[in-house]
């Protein structure tokens, strides 16, 4: 079996490869730029470093080691995504975009493509019966990271492996000191590569521009000041509001008004809800029937925690009715739903605007 593997330079993905050399595989490791580097040194992913290391593991497996660059695929999709879901002032998620249109799209398109399977760092797992692949979450539900693949198609599904989706990450870090892996102590990647070392905000400033709109009480309709721009702020925001007389949250966007709603208090009842209407439902299995499927397990952000609720379908009015209260329903951000087990990721759907 033909296997590219997609290493980072990360513990997570360095493990893979030891991991399938020992199931007599002979993988082929691709390290991916997507860092957009010469975009007026906005983008500084240490991408140096990582490729350092990636290369170090190809030579001590002895595996075939290419550098591919997917910069131009990642702007025209992902970064182009983020920049026309913040300007519709909604809050897009970069890293789900990541997997379905760079690391099992564009790769695949351009270099996967002569290769059985592709493999990645996450901790997911795959199963398959007679109606075919099934995404299944990790072994360590802390690290599961189903909810980054809940977009992905039924064809990438079918394709992928997840070495390590069967460990807790104890044992991963176990095992890249055993075999003297660089990336052992490496600490966990966090924000989204393609901004590098700068702030989100400003990254936003640069593309989207400011357009000032009113911070308004939601409780009682006052005034409280003034915000650059719609799109600086998210469902569930506590800093960067500059209100005195806090802690203020976000709890509300007037998107056609340009208005930010706001409640005080460590914990605002404004900030909680029970329905999520959905829209672009998209099932990973197309074989599966889950037209009657009511009682689900979801998510609305990576999180260990699974929620509890029911799907509910009426045409195209798609919500999720929680069994509690959430706060952060953030539009433009996903919901990823699961089985009342907690074991298959059934798909996804966008979080819409209320109707």
């Amino acid at each position: 079996m033909k296997i590219a593997a997609l290493v980072s330079g990360g513990v997570d993905s360095s493990v893979t490869i030891p991991l399938l050399k020992e199931q007599g595989y002979d993988p082929h490791i691709f390290y991916i730029r997507i860092g957009m580097e010469d975009e007026d040194a906005f983008m500084d992913c240490p991408s140096e470093e990582d490729i350092e290391i990636t290369s170090w593991i190809a030579k001590k497996y002895g595996c075939r080691f290419d550098i591919v660059d997917l910069q131009k695929d990642y702007w025209s999709t992902v970064v182009k995504y983020t920049i026309d879901t913040v300007k519709k002032g909604l809050t897009p998620n970069p890293d789900i975009m990541c997997n379905l249109m760079i690391k099992f799209g564009a790769f695949n398109d351009k270099y996967g493509h002569e290769f059985d399977r592709i493999t990645t760092g996450h901790y997911a797992s795959t199963y398959e019966n007679e109606l075919g692949s099934f995404l299944s979450t990790a072994k360590d539900k802390v690290k599961d990271q189903t909810y980054f693949l809940g977009q992905i198609s039924y064809a990438q599904l079918s394709k992928v492996m997840f070495p390590i989706g069967h460990l807790p990450k104890k044992e991963v870090r176990t095992i890249a000191e055993n075999m003297k892996l660089p990336s052992a102590h490496r600490p966990d990647s966090q924000g989204i590569c393609f901004l590098g070392k700068i702030n989100y905000s400003d990254f936003i400033k640069k593309y989207a521009g400011e357009l000032p709109g009113e911070v308004i009480e939601l409780e009682t309709g006052k005034r409280l000041g003034e915000h650059k721009g719609i799109w600086f702020h998210t469902i569930g925001q506590r800093r960067g509001l500059g209100l005195g007389g806090g802690p203020w949250f976000v709890v509300k966007k007037d998107i056609e008004n340009n208005i930010i709603y706001v409640s005080n208090g460590y914990d605002p009842i404004a900030q909680y809800g029970d329905t999520i209407p959905l829209a672009d439902l998209h099932f990973l299995n197309p074989n599966a029937d889950y037209s009657e499927t009511s009682a689900i397990k979801f998510k609305i952000r990576h999180q260990p925690e699974f929620q509890s609720g029911q799907l509910l379908r009426k045409g195209k009015d798609i919500h999720i009715v929680s069994d509690s209260k959430l706060s952060g329903i953030a539009p433009g951000q996903f919901a990823v739903l699961y089985d009342t087990e907690e074991t298959t990721c059934l798909g996804s759907a966008v979080i819409s605007e209320e109707a």
